[in-house]
């Protein structure tokens, strides 16, 4: 079994993202459509979405340094409590046919989520270095039974309000996104390692002249980009543009997510055995795949294989990246290594996912889909620059 040697720490996380993941997946299947009908203008459709990771690009330096100095347990009880008030105030919002504070609310939310992010890292401090992708394989792979759990559960609660369409959808969520509070009262920190004296730690640039350091930070904040920037267009192009219907939308949105996470049954395996840069290459080519479908038609089945290949290229890349990034600092420095990467990430996914709707507007999906290659094009290059500076 791939997992046998992760310990209770881990599926405690890993039961834990089932529902904070929920929080995330509910904003990228109802954020763009709730924004459409709230918005002044179609312009602004993807703004929740937006708002949401501009959320978690705030969140991650404070998330870093308050898990630094009160734990990690302390961290993620807290943005549990903060993302269910989150959706609280969504649903207010919503009710009140207010867009910009539903914005608030994801924006609020994503702030939470900055702490969620944590949770693969958390994971990996918990097993030794050499099962750490499994580890972070697991976390990934939980996010499929949020991926279902979350927007079949607000499509039921649809209808509690009928007067209000989807208020009931962010009280179940609200609910949902509380869970892990409990669940993690028994999460147990671990032993922090020995520092070596000899050692003084390193800044942030110090720790950027290592080409592993500067693969897998650029190679993570790619994928997340590329990711968001086609995934929060995609109920806008599939519902509003095209015409189709809600369910269908959604299902292609759960099996995106299916393929974000299904491929952590195996990806850590691989990791090990083939390397990281091989993992990287093969995401990159799958992402390549998505872009190729979507040229050839905008039906619901093209869709699907699009958005499930984007799914599974990020996954290749996403784990492979931050299981070399854990290899690339020492324990005094994990925080701030952390806290950059995060940083990146988010800060790079906000502006993909502000200007996603717009360009969506201003062209079209197969436009919007072609962008993307001169983004694969670079990683390419990365790849094979920072293997060439460690030969």
């Amino acid at each position: 079994m791939p997992f046998q040697a992760l310990n209770r720490n881990v599926w405690l996380l890993c039961v834990a993202h089932v529902f904070s993941f929920a929080g995330a997946s509910v904003t990228f299947f109802l954020g763009s459509i709730i924004g459409a009908l709230l918005a002044p203008s179609m312009n602004w459709a993807t703004l929740p979405v937006t708002a949401m990771v501009v959320g978690t690009a705030i969140g991650t330096v404070p998330a870093a340094m308050l898990m630094s100095k009160k734990g990690r347990r302390f961290g993620f009880i807290s943005a549990a409590i903060v993302a269910s008030g989150s959706a609280l105030l969504g649903a207010v919002a919503i009710w009140h046919s207010q867009f910009w504070l539903y914005c608030m609310s994801c924006l609020s939310l994503g702030i939470s989520y900055a702490f969620v992010q944590h949770y693969r890292f958390a994971a990996a401090e918990s097993v030794a270095i050499k099962v750490a992708p499994q580890a972070i394989s697991a976390i990934l792979l939980s996010g499929i039974a949020g991926a279902f759990l979350g927007p079949n559960v607000v499509k039921y609660a649809h209808h509690w309000i009928p007067q209000h369409a989807f208020v009931g959808s962010y009280l179940a969520l609200a609910i949902m996104v509380a869970v892990p509070a409990i669940i993690l009262l028994w999460l147990q920190t671990p032993a922090p390692q020995t520092v070596d004296k000899a050692h003084t730690t390193r800044t942030i640039r110090q720790l950027a002249q290592h080409p592993n350091f500067i693969l897998a930070v650029f190679a993570a904040t790619i994928s997340y980009a590329l990711m968001v920037f086609l995934m929060t267009a995609a109920p806008v192009s599939m519902h509003v543009i095209d015409g189709h219907s809600i369910d269908d939308t959604g299902i292609v949105i759960q099996w995106h997510i299916v393929g974000m996470f299904l491929p952590s049954l195996f990806i850590g395996k691989w990791i090990t055995k083939y390397g990281h840069r091989r993992m990287m290459v093969i995401g990159i080519s799958a992402v390549a795949m998505c872009i190729a479908v979507s040229q050839i038609d905008q039906n619901v089945a093209s869709y699907w294989v699009s958005l499930v290949t984007l799914g599974v290229g990020w996954n290749f890349l996403f784990v492979s990246s931050t299981s070399l990034l854990i290899t690339t600092y020492l324990e005094a420095e994990k925080y701030r290594a952390q806290a950059f990467n995060e940083l990146m990430v988010f800060g790079v996914q906000a502006i993909a996912s502000l200007s996603a709707g717009w360009l969506l507007i201003a062209t079209n999906w197969q436009v919007i889909n072609l962008m993307s290659l001169p983004l694969l094009g670079l990683l390419l290059v990365v790849i094979w620059w920072s293997g060439k500076r460690l030969n």
